[in-house]
């Protein structure tokens, strides 16, 4: 199928990358499936896109793993294929590991991993049955190496990278791609919606977060990713460059972070 007519589902679509990423999609002529829990976020979304006929509202709940056979039968059902999902909802972290409820990190597990994964798996078959598909992973610099403040989000989006790889290796043959999307900073409301040990929500925004890239730019440089059938690229500034440091040293790697002013 022509990459700019394929048939797109994007969860966490009310905001940021996701808001951002259907505004791209919808300007090369996709049909687009858009999904988060804020259904006014959602539709205001869809009227500041182009050719908002093809573009369908699908409220999700990630946390919520058995509603995920039926939300993907649906989604099936309004294109009668889907070409692309691309998994970028999430939620993050800003709290210190004692400070941190347990609970908070059971809800950054449930949100950022096993909510992700179960809606991946519960579309599997459909893609078996098309003869093919793309998963599309929101994942973060964070989910190559770790940093204060993000304990349990570093762990999911760690998480995501051993599921997602194997997903790859065991459905390459099946047509089945799998892209692999880790951002540094980018100006979104991340750090606003993110929690606290005692898992309310933050509130504020951070420096780092407002000196990111912007989200349109950022945006356009995964789709161009997803086009090319990368399997895992980074984006952002110097934080990125965390990525490949690891690899030569992890020791290194710990004791820049941890000398950084990053919260």
């Amino acid at each position: 199928m022509e990459k700019n007519k394929k048939i797109v589902w994007i969860t966490g679509a009310s905001s940021g990358i996701g808001a951002a990423l259907a505004k791209i999609y919808a300007d090369r002529g996709a049909k687009l499936i858009l999904s988060s829990r804020k259904v006014a976020a959602l539709e205001q979304v869809k009227s500041e896109c182009q050719n908002p006929e093809n573009i369908k509202i699908l409220p999700i709940d990630l946390s919520d793993f058995d509603a995920a056979p039926a939300k993907v039968q649906k989604a099936f059902d309004f294109f009668g294929r889907i070409d692309i999902l691309i998994n970028n909802a999430g939620v993050s972290q800003r709290s210190l590991i004692a400070d941190t409820q347990f609970d908070v990190f059971k809800k950054l597990i449930d949100i950022d991993y096993l909510g992700t994964i179960a809606l991946s798996r519960a579309l599997l078959p459909f893609f078996l049955l098309q003869e093919g598909g793309h998963y599309v992973v929101v994942s973060s610099v964070m989910g190559k190496y770790g940093s204060p403040f993000r304990s349990g989000y570093a762990a999911a989006k760690h998480a995501l990278h051993g599921f997602f790889d194997v997903m790859r290796m065991e459905h390459q043959k099946d047509n089945i791609a799998v892209t692999m999307i880790c951002p540094g900073f980018v100006r979104t409301p991340i750090a606003m919606n993110s929690l606290r040990g005692d898992g309310s929500v933050l509130g504020e925004d951070d420096l780092a977060t407002r000196k990111g890239m912007v989200v349109e730019n950022f945006a356009r440089k995964m789709v161009r990713s997803v086009d090319q059938n990368k399997w895992e690229v980074s984006f952002g500034g110097k934080e990125r460059l965390g990525v490949y440091l690891k690899i030569l040293s992890n020791k290194l790697l710990h004791n820049i972070v941890i000398r950084s002013k990053v919260r």
